[in-house]
C-alpha cells in the first residue's frame, strides 16, 4: 500500500450521575419526551447553573486511569451554535482549560503487538436534546430529557493507523469507564458515541492529509466499517484527481457508506467564551488522592496480576481483565476450584464461545461461577473427565442448575475401577489383534486407535489417565 492512514477519535461518555450536570432532573434512560427536563433544563429566563460534584469526581478518576494531567483549575465556555434541541442556544464545555489534559493507554492488537496511543484531553460538557423525525409526518419533535446530561469527551492524538486499532483504543476506554463504573458504555443507548476524524497520506509523508469527521458512530463493528469505507472513499478521490474537503459526514450501516452532512466547523465557528454563570473549577492535591483512593484495580494492573499470581499468558490475561465482570467472574471460579490455568481455559473457549453464539455479556451469562468452578472441581478430583464435562456444561447452558444432579442423574461419573478398565483394555486388545501386531511392530501412531476404541465402549466414563497407563502396560508385555 502506497498510503497511510490517520483516524484521531473523540468519544463521547455519558456519565452516569443520577442527575444532570447543572440541574436536578433525573438522568434515566427510556423515559416519555420532556419529562426528565426542568425549568434549567428548558432554558427559561433567570434560571442560573450549579455544577454537580460527582462529574467533577468522575472525570478526575478517568483522567487519573489513562495517567493523564489533572487541570486543578478549569474552566466552563459556552459553545455557541443554533440547534432544535439546544434550548439556550449555547452548550457549556470547557476549551482552553479542561479537567483533564494529556494522558495515554495502551492498546493490544489480536497478533499481539502493543501500541500506546496518546489522549489529548478530556473534557466535561452537557449533552444537547433529540430531534426526533420518525413519528412526525413532515415535522421534527423535540425531546430535551437528554439535554444537560453529563458527557466526557475524550479526544485522542492522531495515533492511530488502520480501522482496528481504532477499535482497540475504543474497546480500551469502554473496558475502562466500565471498570470504573463512570458510566454504562451502552453504545446502542447513546452512553458511548464515537466521531471518527479520519485522514490519508502518501507513506513516508510528515504532513497530514485532510480529514473527514464521521459523527455518532454507535458500534464497535460500524467504527471499523465506517473508518474502513472513508479511507478507500478518500484514496479513490485521490487517485482520481480529485481532492478531500474537510466536512463532516454520517456513516450509513444499511448501505455501509459514508455521506456528506455538512462543512466542518472550526473552534471560531462556535464563539466560544467563558461562561459567565460559573466560577472556576479549583481542586487540590487532597481532592485527586481522595479520588484516587475510591478507585478500584484497573485492566492493565489486574492484567499483570492475574499473569503473576495465576500463571496465565499475557493473551489469557488480556481477555479475562477486558471486562470487570469478566475478570470479576474468573476469579470467583478459580478460587472455587482452585485451578486458574484450567478455568482460565473454560471461560476463554467454552464460555466466551457460547456468549459470542448467543450474543450475549458475561452478566447474562447461563452458567454461573458457581456452577463452572462446581463442573471444574469434578474434573479435578475425577469425578468425570474433562470430555464428559463438555456434555455437563452443555446441561447447565440448556437451564440445568445443579452439576453434581446433572451426573448422577445421566449417569456420568467416570470409571475409575483399576479391575473394571483392565477388562476394559483386556476386551479391546483382544478384539483388535491386527492393531496389537502393528504396534509391536513399531507403529506407535496406533495406540491412539486402543484409547478412541476403549473411550467409545466406555462412552467416554473411563479415566484417561488410568487407561493410558494400563493400555501401555498391556501392550507391552
Amino acid at each position: 500500500m502506497s498510503w497511510e492512514t490517520v483516524i484521531g477519535l473523540e468519544v463521547h461518555v455519558q456519565l452516569a450521575t443520577a442527575s444532570k450536570l447543572f440541574s436536578g432532573s433525573s438522568t434515566a434512560f427510556g423515559a416519555e419526551p420532556n419529562t426528565q427536563a426542568n425549568i434549567y433544563d428548558l432554558a427559561l429566563p433567570g434560571t442560573l447553573p450549579v455544577m454537580n460534584e460527582e462529574v467533577l469526581r468522575m472525570a478526575v478518576s478517568f483522567g487519573l486511569a489513562v495517567d493523564a494531567e489533572i487541570g486543578k483549575r478549569s474552566v466552563f465556555d459556552r459553545k455557541n451554535y443554533f440547534y432544535p434541541d439546544l434550548p439556550k442556544g449555547y452548550q457549556i464545555s470547557q476549551l482552553d482549560h479542561p479537567t483533564v489534559g494529556k494522558g495515554s493507554l495502551r492498546i493490544v492488537m489480536d497478533d499481539g503487538s502493543e501500541k500506546v496511543i496518546g489522549i489529548t484531553r478530556a473534557h466535561i460538557e452537557e449533552d444537547a436534546g433529540k430531534s426526533l423525525h420518525e413519528d412526525f409526518q413532515g415535522m421534527s419533535g423535540i425531546d430535551l430529557n437528554r439535554a444537560g446530561t453529563p458527557l466526557l469527551e475524550i479526544v485522542s492524538e492522531p495515533d492511530l493507523r488502520n480501522a482496528k486499532e481504532a477499535v482497540a483504543y475504543l474497546k480500551k476506554l469502554h473496558s475502562i469507564i466500565l471498570y470504573l463504573g463512570i458510566s454504562d458504555g451502552n453504545m446502542s443507548q447513546g452512553s458511548m458515541r464515537c466521531d471518527a476524524n479520519v485522514s490519508v497520506r502518501r507513506k513516508g509523508a510528515t504532513e497530514f492529509g485532510t480529514r473527514t469527521e464521521i459523527k455518532n458512530i454507535n458500534s464497535f463493528r460500524f467504527v471499523e466499517k465506517a473508518i474502513n469505507h472513508e479511507v478507500q472513499r478518500q484514496i479513490d478521490l485521490i487517485e482520481d484527481g480529485g481532492r478531500v474537503i474537510q466536512e463532516t459526514r454520517l456513516y450509513d450501516s444499511d448501505r455501509d457508506e459514508t455521506r456528506s452532512m455538512r462543512s466542518k466547523e472550526v473552534a471560531n465557528d462556535y464563539r466560544y467564551f467563558p461562561e459567565p454563570d460559573l466560577l472556576p473549577v479549583v481542586i487540590d492535591d487532597a481532592y485527586i488522592d481522595a479520588v484516587r483512593a475510591t478507585m478500584p484495580e484497573l485492566p492493565d494492573a489486574r492484567c499483570s496480576r492475574f499473569v503473576k499470581q495465576y500463571g496465565l499468558s499475557e493473551y489469557d490475561a488480556d481477555v479475562l481483565t477486558s471486562s470487570r465482570a469478566m475478570a470479576d467472574y474468573f476469579e470467583q471460579v478459580a478460587q472455587l476450584c482452585g485451578d486458574a490455568k484450567l478455568s482460565a481455559n473454560w471461560v476463554t473457549v467454552d464460555l466466551l464461545g457460547l456468549l459470542n453464539k448467543q450474543d450475549l455479556d458475561i452478566q447474562q451469562s447461563p452458567v454461573t461461577p458457581t456452577q463452572l468452578g462446581t463442573l471444574i472441581s469434578r474434573i479435578k478430583d475425577n469425578t468425570i473427565s474433562g470430555k464428559i464435562a463438555k456434555t455437563v456444561f452443555e446441561a447447565l447452558t440448556e437451564g440445568e442448575t445443579d452439576v453434581d444432579q446433572i451426573i448422577e442423574s445421566r449417569g456420568l461419573k467416570q470409571v475409575t475401577d483399576t479391575g473394571a478398565i483392565e477388562k476394559l483394555v483386556d476386551d479391546v486388545i483382544a478384539a483388535n489383534p491386527d492393531q496389537v501386531a502393528q504396534y509391536k511392530g513399531g507403529k506407535e501412531a496406533v495406540f491412539g486407535y486402543f484409547v478412541g476404541q476403549a473411550m467409545k465402549i466406555s462412552k467416554g466414563k473411563a479415566n484417561p489417565a488410568q487407561l493410558n497407563e494400563l493400555l501401555r502396560k498391556k501392550l507391552s508385555e
